[in-house]
């Protein structure tokens, strides 16, 4: 791991600085933000599904533009977000002053969390793994801090772009998980973490996405074993 470092660094730097220089036009992706009601809902049906009714502690790591945190926020749901790019912050925070929404938002690494073990009850990712230099640790770091039990909720796809974009032409090659992977793939990846009850289900209706979705995305949930060992 520790040839990784400087690489790692290197990586994260390029990454922060393509997702700052999106953040503004970021929302207006029809992918990426939420552009009518129909999508809204289908969005919060997806999420009440998967996460419940009864209110639970969320942190919502690579948070972006605030997105799922405030899709969370609406159900009820206690949501932190995090993420490592300051402009992503900046719009997520108008987002929720302008919703009137609670959630606090805050520049952090998804691979060294600053929270404390078994914080919270649930960690959320959308579309984040295949931006980190170090994957594996990420996913150490999400089962600490959720409590024995909880569970992390994965919104992830692959991708399989045919060319690199933008810093990623730099750094791509320094992100083992770089375009997504397949389901059944990254659910062996959770279970070799120590995942328990690994789940995976299709999010390919077009009203999630604003359009027909050109790759595969996909649902994942896993769960912190109780005997609580991380």
């Amino acid at each position: 791991m520790t040839h990784h470092t400087r690489d790692g660094d290197q990586a994260k730097d390029l990454v922060q600085q393509h997702w700052n220089g999106r953040a503004s036009m970021f929302d207006s992706e029809s992918q990426h933000g939420i552009h009518s009601e129909e999508q809204h809902d289908r969005w919060l049906t997806v999420l009440r599904e998967s996460v419940g009714t009864d209110p639970c502690q969320v942190l919502d790591v690579g948070c972006g533009t605030g997105v799922v945190s405030l899709l969370l926020g609406e159900l009820g749901h206690d949501v932190v977000g995090v993420d490592f790019a300051p402009a992503m912050l900046d719009r997520a925070r108008t987002k929720a002053h302008r919703g009137d929404h609670s959630i606090g938002f805050h520049r952090g690494d998804a691979e060294t969390l600053a929270v404390p073990d078994d914080a919270v009850e649930l960690v959320t990712a959308r579309h984040l793994i295949w931006t980190l230099p170090n994957p594996h640790d990420a996913l150490h770091e999400w089962k600490r801090v959720v409590e024995p039990g909880g569970r992390i909720l994965l919104i992830e796809g692959y991708w399989d772009h045919s060319e690199p974009w933008d810093e990623y032409e730099e750094v791509h090659d320094d992100l083992p998980m770089y375009d997504g992977r397949p389901p059944a793939e990254l659910a062996e990846v959770l279970r070799q973490r120590g995942f328990t009850d690994v789940t995976h289900e299709s999010l390919v209706d077009a009203t999630l996405w604003g359009r027909e979705p050109r790759h595969d995305y996909y649902l994942m949930t896993g769960t912190v074993p109780r005997d609580g060992t991380h």
